[in-house]
Parts: structure tokens; C-alpha cells; sequence
């Protein structure tokens, strides 16, 4: 060979050397950590992963994700996210869970179960309203009606000398005894008929002198 074949064959050489070098350099193989630290910085910082429990580790530049998400979507980010440089594939192992009540169902919730307190409260109120009195604020019970038809025997005229026992048990009123007349008779039961509270009257008063 001679000194021009030679310097040809040396400077070929050279310009083939160039590339096999930036090829070696391009191919630099990036280490686990390194890549488990790029993955795990790219998910922590997604807005859409925010709350998410994902786990990263990398085998080989093989990254695993473990843990959950709360959708389809979320977990198809993550997978694409975690494909940083020097991944060879992504296993995502993630479960979809489903997410709690939002801010707006919890007040949904809260709302229901407060007009559901609200109309448990006005049930209640409906019925002590039955038993209440409005211009005294009094408790209508059994107790009370005995009392107030009682009274209001005694300034009835058309009760003068009559005997009557007044009973009341659960708003039902039953009248024993006599009176003086069938319009004290009638008039007796129209009283307590009339009276707050009472749901039924039981006459069983007799017309005769009293007792």
C-alpha cells in the first residue's frame, strides 16, 4: 500500500469512528433511581393525579406502579407519565377507586338530612299542636280536658243537680252519672264534644234525680 492509499484509508477510518461514539453516548443506559426519582416527581406534580396513592418502583428500567386512583382516566395518566427516558415498558397494577362525596354531595346530603330532622321536628310539632291550648300555652292531656269539661259543667245552667263523673283516657272522653234532663243530657255531651283535645265522646249518663 502506498502513503496516499494509506492516509485514505486512516482518514475513512476516523469519519466511521465519529459516529459509533455518539451512538455509544446516546445510548447511555439511565440507572433505577434515577428513573424512579423523574416518575415519582412527574406524578406528585399532575394536578389531575392530586390525592392519588401511587406507589412507584423500577426494575431494570421496567417502572411497576401499585396503588390506587379514582378513575379510568387517572390511571391512563399515570401509566403515560411514568414513560420518562430510559423506560423499556410501564406494568400499571393501579385500582380504580371510586371517590367519596364531593363537596357538593356532602352538602346535598346534609341538606336532605336536615329538612328530613325539619320535617321529623314539625311531625312532632303537629302533634303537640293538637295538644296544645293557644291562649294559655297549656298541654292538652287527659288530665286536662277532665279538668276544663268538669268546669265547665259546674256554670252550665241546665247541669244544676245533676251527678257527673267526667273519665278521659287518650283523648276519649266517657261521661257516667245523671242529670236532670235530656237537655242536660244533651247539652253535657255537646260540651265535651266541643272541648280541645277531645277525639270521642262516650255518653252513658242516665235522666233522673241525683244520687
Amino acid at each position: 500500500m502506498n502513503a496516499r492509499n494509506w492516509i485514505a484509508a486512516l482518514a475513512l477510518g476516523a469519519l466511521t469512528a465519529v459516529p459509533g461514539a455518539a451512538q455509544t453516548s446516546s445510548a447511555a443506559k439511565v440507572d433505577d433511581s434515577t428513573i424512579k426519582t423523574r416518575v415519582e416527581t412527574r406524578l406528585k406534580n399532575d394536578a389531575t393525579l392530586k390525592g392519588d396513592n401511587i406507589v412507584v418502583s423500577v426494575d431494570k428500567g421496567v417502572v411497576t406502579l401499585n396503588g390506587s386512583v379514582h378513575s379510568d382516566a387517572e390511571k391512563d395518566r399515570a401509566k403515560q407519565l411514568a414513560k420518562v427516558s430510559g423506560v423499556t415498558d410501564v406494568d400499571s397494577k393501579l385500582e380504580v377507586e371510586s371517590k367519596g362525596p364531593s363537596t357538593v354531595d356532602k352538602a346535598e346530603v346534609k341538606t336532605k338530612e336536615a329538612a328530613k330532622e325539619t320535617k321529623h321536628v314539625a311531625v312532632k310539632g303537629a302533634e303537640k299542636t293538637k295538644d296544645a291550648v293557644a291562649t294559655t300555652g297549656e298541654v292538652i292531656d287527659d288530665a286536662w280536658i277532665t279538668s276544663k269539661i268538669s268546669a265547665d259543667f259546674v256554670n252550665e245552667d241546665t247541669l244544676k243537680g245533676s251527678d257527673i263523673n267526667v273519665d278521659t283516657k287518650d283523648h276519649v272522653v266517657t261521661l257516667k252519672g245523671t242529670v236532670a234532663s235530656a237537655a242536660g243530657k244533651a247539652r253535657a255531651e255537646e260540651i265535651a264534644k266541643t272541648t280541645k283535645g277531645v277525639k270521642r265522646v262516650v255518653d252513658t249518663l242516665t235522666i233522673g234525680p241525683k244520687k
